[in-house]
């Protein structure tokens, strides 16, 4: 009996150690994690920012940034952010083909939630005819 309280307490000690270090680690608190562009014209390039805060107590580091498709392109902040500090994700999105789209773009970090994901979707729509006179 006694030998299963000590692993008890251990296991609990482990628990709450765990617990304690994830209090430490950085956090990000995005003012958006989805953009929603509506309709662009094709041919288009379309920016949006994703603005982030380090709601962690520890400084908050990107080490990838990462579009699932070679039509968006993503610069980030590449120093650490500090406690309560912002950074930004910058996506551009290449409107070449007219068609809805979804894209998810990976974050990966030393945050308590390492992976993170951000979408933009919208529809791309033909430019409208030029007339000749």
């Amino acid at each position: 009996m006694k030998k299963l309280i000590l692993i008890c307490t251990v296991i609990l000690g482990f628990a709450f150690s765990a617990s304690a270090q994830d209090d430490q680690k950085a956090e990000f608190k995005f003012n958006e994690e989805k953009h929603d562009f509506g309709k662009i014209a094709q041919g288009t390039p379309v920016t949006t920012i994703f603005e982030f805060t380090n709601v962690g107590t520890e400084p908050l580091i990107l080490t990838e940034v990462r579009p699932t498709c070679g039509c968006t392109i993503a610069d980030y902040t590449k120093t650490p952010v500090p406690k309560n500090g912002k950074g930004t994700i910058k996506i551009t999105y290449n409107a070449a083909v007219v068609s809805a789209f979804n894209k998810t773009i990976v974050v990966t970090s030393n945050s308590k939630t390492p992976t993170k994901y951000l979408n933009i979707i919208g529809e791309v729509v033909a430019k409208p005819a030029a007339s000749s006179r």
